[in-house]
């Protein structure tokens, strides 16, 4: 057997002798040895006329004379089969050898007397003498092989001329043999199967010796002879005898058939049967080479696979299956020097190996020639493709060069049919492509080859000649020019020669061979895109695409970079664009390598440089928004600023397609454009990549999610919209309007104005848009936060504009509350603060409401100087016996330092500073609205005084809970406070009198220090009192 990599393997810079295989098919098969006796079995013995004369001559009763001489001598040498020579002396053969003028030594010749015997059953005119004497020759022993191939030829010799009476007499073999089978005991003798078991495999020799003799009068009987071998076969135990004796009955009857040419006149119906019996023969042999068995089962369906009708693709598939796997799965040859075997058993195992692989080899050929077109070479090749890719090198290396023999001898010895434009094709180009890097250089130069001729034959097909250099030069053999093509190929794929850039980084790639390509395309590939269908260069694509996650990193290297350059070809087709990134989508999971990441998200850019719209619709369609997975694809998308704000735009533009409530269905709701739409801009919101570009959109994404969650409330899509908690949203699968929520507070969170959320959130604003009720409220309270930070307020102004432009309510809805509130006119109403100021005011809490809408009107304008005596006189009621008043006075508090102007903000920072213990403590008021509003102001007295860890300090208010959380906050105020620990103590001291007990206790705690940075601040601060 060739080894895989061996230098006697058919090379592709030589050119191939192909002769018409239906010539060679019969050459091959008239070759065979089919049996022992085969002097008898395939030429006429030179006394044959001589001897022939004389029994025409004979009477019938001389006839039968002779015919009982045979037989009783044949039964007394029945003991003495085992020998070469017949050891006893019998003076009746010897006159019966003398009156037929025949050498006396033909005593010693067993075969002789069958012959004899079946030439006089041949001429012998008397049916009962002939059935008498058939019966006779049958009841002989059939142990040995000489006897069973003796008594199949006289039956084939006999049945030349009393071919019924022969039958008859096989029939009623057949059927005894069925009986006794079925009355077969345990207490049978074993010598009784024996018998029977022999008497199958004569049956089976007699009829292709039938088949053989009978010539053109057996094709009626074909059918016959056909069921009874599959029946024989079938039923009996398939050992060694038994094959052995059905395939050269089979080879009898095939090579009979291919002689009359009269045979295509007729319609065989049971050689299906009998070629499922050849392959059973095929699957149990074992994998290893000792004899012509598989080649001649091989060349067996060839001639047999020539008759009417022609096999059905069902059964063909099988046979292809079968014959490549019983030849491919063959051990690579070992190297002569550690074989075991003498270099004349290693020389017949190579010959062996060839003369099988040829037959193979004819099998294709045939199959082609019956119906020579591209669908035909596509449906061998499919089969063929397992082995393209399997693990074994030697596997790998006979199928593609299978694969170069049959494309070599379909371009030179056929025409294929111009109608036939197979899909399959491009797959097949790519699987063959991507050997072309395999670890075998032989593979290598056949695949190269392969992939040429595949592409001669579509020129073929357009009626094109070939119009690309590199594919002629393909066409010559000369390894010079074949290394230097491969070599540039090689160093293309492999980088050394160029980099693999986008278009807008690199106007154009190297010139390959001389040849003026497309500018970014190498010639291969731009011709792969002008010759091929738009489906067949899909099914390329897509077989590249599904090669990235291959274990063989040669393989996965290749494909991605091959499809990088694809891509980056201007003018990829649209309709492709939806194929492609389902098929990379599906494949992303089983990607590893860090370079094919990449490449794929070079192709995607590319991709979405071209043909933005179709890319997003795509990828939007693909699956949900949360995905793992589908995010790669997104964030390869913005790698290019540009290409990232049309992805941003086309977002904004879904998110605005919303059917009305009418039209809406359970079933279609998620699929919703809209809402796939708002769930990829969630995800993006929180995507470093694009977090320029969602500062770029911030006004345009906010009008738009403002206005989904209003659709989503008027169309009832509000399913656990209050199930959740914000710190735990991940725990199970969010609905559209939580979804539409969050991403509404992402929108200030991820960007620079996560000031405007916390405000919001500490006042439960954010509630307030969970109901059309109070949505406007909601959209209110957030254009006041908004305008306190300056957040892209003027930005914000223009898009609520436009807003009022739209038809839609909703639109109109949420532009009057931005622009109201923005430039509403704010009254001064400053009697009421000289009020307040007054002592024993009657109602401070309700005063207090009422400056608290105050400053919320008044907002940025602030009111004065007279904010700092406010400030100061609401510190002072933080202590008061009456809840109400407590946490009005926190709460304005707030307000008041919040809306103090810039012109006071050093002031209210010194205020701020005294009011952080004794909101501090008001924490753990018992008072939950208490606590609450102490936690919101708190927070804005750290903004107000620029604290560190602004933003983690509103992560534990907003929802830190247990001492963890408030050993976090009291370490983020001491840090921020460094050298005001004796003013924090002095006020600690004061909240010991509290009649709160939690109070107390906090106070208690603070001043003691119950952690190690507690301790030294106490020490350090209680030092300093001490000292003072």
């Amino acid at each position: 057997m060739a080894p895989a990599s061996s230098s006697k393997r058919s090379s592709p810079r030589r050119k191939i002798s192909c002769p018409l295989p239906r010539r060679e098919q019969e050459l091959e098969l008239n070759n065979l040895d089919v049996g022992l006796l085969g002097e008898y079995l395939n030429i006429n013995p030179s006394w044959e006329d001589m001897v022939v004369n004389k029994i025409k001559n004979m009477m019938v009763m001389e006839q039968g004379q002779v015919l009982d001489t045979i037989c009783h001598f044949l039964e007394k040498e029945n003991q003495l089969w085992e020998k070469p020579e017949v050891s006893f002396w019998n003076p009746s053969v010897e006159k019966l050898l003398e009156f037929l003028n025949l050498d006396p030594r033909k005593a010693t010749d067993k075969a002789f007397f069958f012959h004899l015997y079946g030439m006089i059953l041949r001429e012998c005119p008397s049916v009962e003498k002939v059935q008498c004497h058939l019966a006779s020759l049958l009841d002989l022993s059939h142990q040995h092989s000489r006897q069973r191939e003796g008594i199949a030829l006289a039956v084939g010799l006999a049945s030349t001329k009393h071919l019924e009476e022969v039958w008859a007499l096989l029939e009623h073999l057949g059927r005894t043999k069925f009986l006794q089978s079925v009355a077969a005991t345990e207490d049978s003798q074993p010598s009784d199967n024996l018998r029977w078991k022999w008497v199958s495999s004569t049956s089976l020799l007699c009829y292709g010796q039938i088949a053989k003799h009978t010539k053109e009068q057996i094709l009626p009987w074909v059918d016959n002879i056909a069921s009874r071998m599959v029946y024989y076969f079938s039923c009996g135990p398939c050992d060694e005898i038994l094959k052995s004796s059905f395939l050269s009955a089979t080879i009898l009857l095939t090579r009979s058939l291919q002689a009359e040419y009269s045979s295509q006149r007729y319609k065989f119906t049971q050689i299906p049967e009998l070629i499922q019996c050849l392959l059973g023969i095929l699957q149990k042999e074992p994998n290893s080479l000792t004899n012509f068995l598989r080649q001649k089962i091989i060349l067996v369906i060839i001639g047999l696979s020539n008759l009417r009708p022609r096999f059905k693709p069902l059964l063909k598939s099988q046979i292809l299956k079968t014959c490549l796997q019983t030849v491919y799965m063959l051990p690579p040859a070992k190297d002569s020097r550690n074989d075991l075997f003498s270099v004349e058993q290693a020389s017949d195992t190579t010959v062996l190996y060839k003369k099988t692989v040829r037959a193979l080899d004819l099998l294709l050929q045939n199959f082609i020639s019956e119906n020579p077109s591209m669908d035909e070479v596509c449906f061998l090749l499919q089969h063929i493709e397992y082995w393209l890719m399997s693990d074994k090198i030697h596997e790998r290396s006979r199928a593609v060069q299978s694969i170069y023999l049959l494309l070599q001898y379909v371009v030179d010895s056929l025409k294929l049919a111009k109608e036939a434009v197979p899909s399959m094709l491009g797959h097949q180009i790519g699987i063959l492509i991507l050997l072309w890097r395999d670890k075998d250089k032989i593979t290598q130069q056949h695949s190269h080859f392969c992939v040429y001729l595949l592409m001669e034959l579509v020129f073929q097909q357009k009626g094109k000649l070939l119009e690309s250099a590199q594919w002629s030069k393909m066409k010559h053999f000369e390894s010079n020019v074949f290394r230097e093509w491969e070599m540039k190929l090689y160093h293309l794929v492999k980088g050394k020669d160029s980099h693999l850039y986008l278009p807008q980084e690199k106007p154009a790639y190297p010139v390959l061979l001389g040849i003026h390509c497309s500018q970014h395309c190498p010639a291969p590939f731009y011709v792969f895109k002008e010759d091929l269908t738009v489906a067949q260069h899909t099914q390329l694509i897509l077989t590249l695409v599904h090669s990235l996650g291959s274990y063989n990193h040669l393989h996965s290297d290749l494909a991605a970079k091959l499809l990088l350059l694809i891509c980056v070809e201007p003018g990829f087709r649209k309709e492709q664009i939806a194929e492609l990134l389902q098929d990379l989508f599906q494949e992303l999971p089983n990607i590893q390598s860090k370079s094919v990441q990449q490449a794929i998200s070079q192709a995607t850019l590319a991709l979405g440089t071209q043909h933005i719209q179709e890319v997003v619709e795509v990828i939007l369609s693909l699956c949900q928004p949360s995905e793992r997975w589908i995010l790669p694809l997104w964030k390869a998308l913005a790698a290019n600023y540009q290409v990232a704000r049309d992805v941003i735009t086309l977002l904004y533009i879904k998110l605005k397609l919303r059917p009305p409530r009418r039209l809406l269905q359970s079933t279609y709701r998620a699929r919703l454009v809209s809402l796939m739409a708002l769930g990829t801009i969630y995800e993006l919101l929180y995507t470093k990549e694009y977090r320029n570009t969602v500062c770029w959109a911030f006004s345009g994404i906010l009008l738009g999610l403002l206005t989904e969650l209003y659709y989503l409330l008027e169309v009832g899509l509000v399913q656990g919209m209050f199930d959740y908690q914000e710190d735990d949203l991940g725990s199970k699968p969010l609905g559209p309007c939580r979804i539409c929520m969050e991403a509404l507070k992402g929108l200030f969170w991820t960007t620079e104005y996560w000031e405007v959320f916390a405000d919001v959130k500490l006042i439960q604003g954010w509630e307030l848009f969970g109901q059309l009720e109070t949505f406007p409220k909601g959209v209110t309270l957030l254009a006041r936060a908004m305008a306190h930070y300056n957040c892209e307020i003027k930005a914000v102004l223009g898009q609520a504009l436009i807003s009022l432009k739209s038809s839609e309510e909703r639109d109109n809805i949420v532009g009057i509350c931005i622009i109201t509130e923005a430039t509403l006119l704010r009254s001064k109403l400053m009697e009421l603060l000289d009020n307040f100021l007054q002592p024993e005011f009657k109602d401070p809490a309700g005063l207090m409401k009422i400056m608290g809408h105050l400053l919320h009107c008044l907002s940025a304008q602030g009111i004065g100087i007279v904010s700092l005596k406010i400030a100061q006189h609401l510190l002072s009621l933080f202590t008061d016996e009456r809840a109400a008043v407590r946490e009005g006075a926190i709460f304005l508090f707030g307000d008041v330092i919040h809306y103090g102007g810039k012109k006071l903000r050093q002031s209210l920072k010194d205020v701020a500073s005294q009011a952080t213990v004794p909101l501090l403590f008001n924490m753990a008021d018992p008072c939950q609205e208490v606590a609450m509003k102490a936690r919101f102001t708190f927070l804005r007295c750290a903004i107000l005084l620029k604290w560190e860890f602004r933003k983690e300090l509103f992560g534990k208010l907003a929802w830190g809970q247990g001492l963890g959380a408030a050993n976090d906050i009291f370490i983020y105020m001491l840090e921020s406070n460094v050298g005001n620990y004796q003013q924090f103590l002095s006020q600690a001291l004061t909240y010991l009198d509290s009649s709160h007990v939690t109070v107390k206790l906090a106070a208690m705690k603070f001043i003691g220090g119950e952690d190690r940075q507690g301790q030294a601040a106490y020490r350090a601060g209680y030092g300093c009192l001490v000292t003072a």
